[in-house]
């Protein structure tokens, strides 16, 4: 029996790094269970993996942190930009050595973050803030594609999604304003999901991701374009073929 080809997708180190790049709900979890989850003030994933955690002076992990390098874990929920029932739509789990960072080296922290995502609280850093770096040793992905694990180094080597700055804005924009586009984006679905409840779920160069939510369950389709794309003329022209302009074939 000849299974079902999954339609291409962005590979894990690419949706991790894509991921990391939304900068979404953070939790931090000590390994050695004595504090329970901890909320960040602010989290940034490096490029190389390594992340750096802003948690107020005194808190329990800080005081862990001066004393000793501690194991840890930050976990990243990548959430959709559209309300759903079930929101999370992939997570990225971070696991490494956990140290609070010297006056010189949070400095040199604060201004790489501040490069790549500006935040006043970085300010408060060494004025009732503390920041901590965590060294990645192992990092893993899961989402509706698939659980893996990547090394340090594959993660670095990966890039974002080229629409991942801009994936939010635009699939609000279709979820509240285009309703009869994402009609005919759900064409492309199996028949045994035309009767639920169609939302845009994700856009990635590989194609649009679609969150069908029936009475019971919900499912997640992949619609693949007809090859990646890397701007958004590449990309306005793959999903007006998927939505079936007769005009299309005469640009083309």
């Amino acid at each position: 029996m000849t299974g079902t080809r999954r339609p291409p997708a962005p590979h894990p180190a690419e949706r991790a790094r894509t991921i990391a790049a939304r900068g979404g709900r953070a939790a931090l979890l000590p390994s050695d269970g004595a504090e329970d989850r901890v909320t960040p003030v602010l989290h940034h994933v490096h490029p190389d993996g390594a992340a750096t955690v802003v948690l107020p002076d005194g808190h329990a992990l800080v005081e862990a942190a001066r004393r000793a390098e501690l194991t840890a874990m930050l976990e990243l929920a990548d959430q959709a930009p559209v309300p759903l029932r079930e929101p999370v739509r992939g997570l990225l789990w971070i696991t490494g050595w956990l140290r609070l960072l010297g006056p010189e080296e949070a400095r040199e922290a604060c201004v790489a973050v501040a490069e790549a995502r500006p935040d006043p609280r970085l300010l408060d850093v060494g004025h009732g803030a503390s920041a901590l770096r965590l060294s990645p040793a192992s990092l893993v992905v899961a989402d509706a594609e698939a659980t893996t694990s990547l090394r340090p180094e594959l993660f670095a080597q990966a890039r974002p999604d080229p629409f991942a700055e801009h994936e939010d804005h635009w699939l609000r924009h279709l979820e509240l304003s285009h309703r009869d586009v994402v009609g005919l984006l759900a064409q492309h679905l199996p028949d045994d999901l035309r009767g639920g409840h169609v939302r845009p779920l994700g856009l990635d160069r590989f194609g649009l991701r679609l969150r069908v939510e029936m009475s019971a369950e919900d499912h997640d389709v992949r619609i693949a374009f007809s090859r990646p794309v890397g701007t958004a003329q590449e990309l306005a022209g793959e999903l007006r073929r998927l939505m079936g302009c007769p005009f299309l074939a005469q640009r083309r």
